[in-house]
């Protein structure tokens, strides 16, 4: 294997794609004995800039880390000869050599809408498996939630027009790209511009040419019957490399099975205006209009206001790093350990970075027609008295360290974040100002906390 393909994450080498601290308190742990079970919740602090609700995203990622993360030999080989590892014992390498997952895991499904303090995921497992993983899962299930979240605002500024995927080229490298490209469609898109998307997770693949290829040829009239020759039943032509108007007239000579135009640049509400009336007045009233160059839910939202008739969107930089706030402040916090048959509630009092104790679920009410009322946080404890007329968001996946969940395809993520949403009343999907959801912490957790007493 060279440097390079090493680069690239494989199940052989998921292990060291992790901080330092991680192994280090590992460990430290190993060494002294602790290896009681420990649960950790994985939750977001803070709404994005401008957001208003989160879509999960990145379960089936986290899920197969933690079924597949083993330490090879050669991994193994090199923490010991790192300054920190040199008076660790032999012992504690052996242990690496036969690690693996054995603990359960609870998630709300890809898909589900969700808000600030409410855990998205939590692990159960000896602490030094519960430690080893923070970072994994913080990446895995940070990112796709933003991209997610991000899709679905850009989808509904979209109002039932198609949304696609134009990012990979922009996102912060190869895999991300890929991910990117997953977490769009769980968020609604239709499509995406990544083949390998398309080509190992099922997400239909969109694409048509660049400038490149119309500049390639001597006229611009040429490039377009060059094009549709090769795709007779998939023409959907980009006509501004030159001058728009123009290469709206010379689109229309392809005829009836033309499929669409693409506008990547300029004033599209004026030019997707004359477009339609180019490709209507020949008869193209089918022909779809497509239009990119650094949208946004902003931009989309903005173009339909002034009555665009602009049929799909292609979205890229903005949808893949979402620009306008690119991190999550996803964190993975630990809340209960059980030493010795007693358990021991853990929570952080630092300032503008407090925790809840304890295991928890969350309770979303609805009214008469599902739509959402509020969500509560309580501790997993008072659920018996907390379900009534309540539906519980977080659900068992993982018992023992195996799975016992059946993973959803993805277009059936899709349909369940689709479904949620509309379930979600639309003054908390607004593009800006939105209404702020109410989730409450139930007494009996908020109880835990005032009792907690500090060592």
């Amino acid at each position: 294997m060279t440097n390079l393909e090493a680069l690239f994450l494989t199940s052989d080498n998921m292990a060291m794609d992790t901080d330092l601290y991680q192994l280090t308190m590992a460990a430290a742990y190993f060494e002294n004995g602790i290896h009681y079970p420990a649960t950790f919740e994985l939750f977001v602090r803070r709404l994005p800039y401008n957001r208003s609700f989160l879509v999960a995203a990145g379960l089936e990622q986290a899920l197969h880390y933690l079924l597949n993360l083993r330490f090879t030999e050669e991994a193994i080989t090199y923490l010991r000869s790192q300054p920190p590892f040199q008076k660790v014992s032999d012992a504690f390498f052996d242990y690496l050599r036969k690690f693996s997952f054995t603990g359960s895991v609870h998630a709300m499904p890809e898909g589900t809408v969700f808000f600030p303090e409410e855990p998205i995921l939590r692990i159960t497992a000896p602490m030094i498996e519960a430690q080893i993983v923070e970072t994994y899962l913080l990446t895995a299930v940070n990112y796709q939630t933003l991209v997610a979240t991000k899709a679905a605002r850009v989808v509904h500024a979209a109002q039932g027009r198609a949304v696609v995927d134009f990012g990979t080229r922009r996102a912060h490298g190869p895999q991300a790209g890929v991910l990117a490209a997953r977490a769009s469609f769980i968020g609604g898109c239709v499509g995406t511009s990544n083949v390998l998307a398309g080509y190992k997770l099922g997400i239909p693949i969109v694409g048509t040419a660049a400038h490149s290829f119309t500049m390639t040829f001597d006229t611009e009239m040429e490039s377009f019957e060059k094009y549709h020759k090769v795709f007779p039943n998939h023409t959907i032509l980009l006509i501004d490399t030159y001058d728009t108007i123009e290469g709206a007239k010379k689109a229309t000579q392809i005829g009836s099975k033309l499929r669409g135009v693409r506008l990547d640049s300029g004033d599209l509400v004026s030019l997707s205006r004359q477009v339609r009336q180019i490709l209507d007045k020949a008869g193209l009233t089918e022909v779809k209009i497509v239009a990119s160059g650094d949208l946004n839910e902003y931009k989309i939202a903005a173009l339909l206001s002034q009555g665009a008739p602009i049929d799909i969107f292609g979205v890229g930089t903005e949808l893949v790093t979402s620009r306008d706030d690119p991190a999550l402040a996803g964190v993975y916090k630990l809340v209960e350990q059980e030493k010795d048959g007693i358990v021991s509630l853990k929570l952080k009092l630092s300032s503008e970075k407090t925790t809840y104790p304890g295991k928890k679920q969350v309770y979303r009410r609805i009214d008469e027609h599902g739509n959402y009322l509020e969500d509560i946080i309580c501790p997993i404890t008072a659920r018996k008295n907390q379900q009534g007329g309540k539906r519980a968001l977080i659900i068992k996946v993982v018992e023992n360290g195996e799975l016992c969940y059946d993973l959803p395809n993805m277009k059936g993520i899709q349909a369940w974040t689709i479904q949620n949403l509309s379930h979600l009343p639309d003054n908390y999907k607004w593009i800006e100002n939105a209404d702020h959801y109410p989730v409450h912490k139930s007494s009996e957790l908020e109880a835990l906390r005032v009792s907690f007493t500090p060592l």
